[in-house]
Parts: C-alpha cells; sequence; structure tokens
C-alpha cells in the first residue's frame, strides 16, 4: 500500500466518507500476509515508496505466480526480476497490463493510479557496450517502476572515448547516472570524472576469462579515482536503480 493511498483511507475516514470497519478491511493484511512459503510485505510501499519487488530465482513458478497475485490486489502494482521464460509467460497470461522485457528479465504491472512522486529529474542510464544491455534494462525497467523519468545514453565505451564526449550534454542534464559496464568498467571513471551528480556504478560480468565474471569490473570500480562513484554488485542493475531512486526523490 502506497503512502498517498493510505493517507486518502485515513482523511476519508476523518471526514466521516468511510466507517471504522470499511477502514479496518482495507488494512487487515497489514503489515504482510503470510502465504506459508513466504511473507508478503504490503507495508513495504509505506517505508520505501514502491511495493515489494519479487526476486524470481529460487522460487517455483506457482510461487512467484501467488506472490505476485497478492502484490497486485493491493492495486499499486508489481515487479519481478530475473523472471525466466516460463514466469514471464505465465505473468502475461495472469495480468492482461503487465508489460514483459524479455532482454532484462522482468515484469512489470503499473499499478492502478499513476504515481505521484517529486524527484529532482532524470535518471540517465550508461551502458559502455551493448552486451551490457541486459542488465541496463533491468535498471531502466526498475527505475521507472518506483517513479523516475529514464533517460539512455547507450554503448559509448572508452574503447571509442569520443562517443561518450559526445553525449556531455545528456550527462549533464541528469540528476542521477547509473554507469553499466563490463570489462574492466573504465566508463565509471571516465563519467564520474565529467559530471558532478551522484553516479551509481554496475559491473557486469562481460568479458573474457582474465573478467572472473565481473570480479575484475567490480575491484576496478571500488578503485576508481574519480570521486564518489558508488558500486552495486554484479550485475545488479536492480540495486542500482533502487539506489538512485533514493537519491533522486525529494522527501
Amino acid at each position: 500500500m502506497r503512502p498517498e493511498r493510505l493517507k486518502d483511507i485515513l482523511e476519508r475516514f476523518q471526514r466521516g466518507e468511510a466507517s471504522a470497519d470499511e477502514v479496518l478491511a482495507q488494512l487487515e493484511q497489514a503489515p504482510f500476509e503470510d502465504l506459508g512459503f513466504a511473507r508478503v510485505d504490503h507495508h513495504r510501499a509505506v517505508r520505501h515508496g514502491y511495493p515489494e519487488v519479487v526476486y524470481c530465482p529460487g522460487k517455483t513458478a506457482d510461487q512467484v505466480s501467488e506472490i505476485c497475485a497478492r502484490l497486485s490486489a493491493q492495486g499499486d502494482g508489481l515487479l519481478a526480476t530475473r523472471a525466466d521464460e516460463e514466469v514471464r509467460r505465465r505473468l502475461a497470461q495472469e495480468h492482461p497490463r503487465i508489460e514483459i522485457n524479455e532482454l532484462a528479465g522482468t515484469a512489470y504491472l503499473p499499478p492502478d493510479e499513476p504515481l505521484e512522486v517529486k524527484v529532482r529529474g532524470a535518471v540517465l542510464i550508461v551502458t559502455a557496450g551493448t552486451s551490457d544491455l541486459p542488465v541496463a534494462e533491468e535498471a531502466a525497467v526498475s527505475a521507472r517502476a518506483m517513479g523516475n523519468p529514464v533517460r539512455r545514453l547507450d554503448d559509448v565505451g572508452v574503447a571509442g572515448i569520443h562517443r561518450v564526449l559526445a553525449g556531455r550534454d545528456e550527462l549533464r542534464q541528469a540528476a542521477v547516472i547509473i554507469v553499466v559496464a563490463g570489462m574492466e568498467a573504465a566508463l565509471a571513471s571516465v563519467v564520474g570524472g565529467l559530471v558532478p551528480v551522484p553516479l551509481i556504478a554496475v559491473p557486469t560480468s562481460v568479458g573474457y576469462g582474465a573478467s572472473f565474471g565481473g570480479l575484475a569490473a567490480l575491484l576496478g570500480l571500488l578503485n576508481s579515482c574519480a570521486p564518489g562513484v558508488t558500486v552495486v554488485n554484479i550485475d545488479n542493475g536492480f540495486g542500482a536503480a533502487a539506489a538512485a531512486t533514493r537519491i533522486n526523490r525529494l522527501t
């Protein structure tokens, strides 16, 4: 339940437009709903501003389906990440309005009513190469689901430094930047040296053997010479979007 929705319920009760029983009926599942295999956190939106997000790996299709059904019943929409083909197909059948992103492996159901979120500006997602797009797509879907305007600057890796320099206007106009890069992930340091805004770097598992599944990129970013670069886990587009949202929201 989103904060604005909870506030509306309480204001209706205060004006005498809703009875105590009606209010109680809408709050009876607070703060969580026990499904036996999962405790669905319906108050996540009250605390964070967006509902609980469903991480699909390790869950059966039936479990994901049930969790998503309980979340969607609140009217606040839902976001499922790292969903395989079977899960995406099933969610598409069960929720006609859901938006499936096969590249990102996400399923996003917009809320019944548009989000009213005050933010500083757009979140710009920058990718080093086309191979980084799956992680960047996850970040983009997640950031939009959390109420951010999202812009993109793709395939501007340091192997062709003129490409990112040509996008300096886009970089300077962003409120928060997410840089998604594999190999040695040098792009985040380059961008971090060009802009004063918060920058979140996502190392990806893209690269040959010595990249060690993204570990080389992660270590490179943790040792970035550009001050103020924040680093999330390998391939964690969702985590970068969540961090960007906390920075971008005006509270």
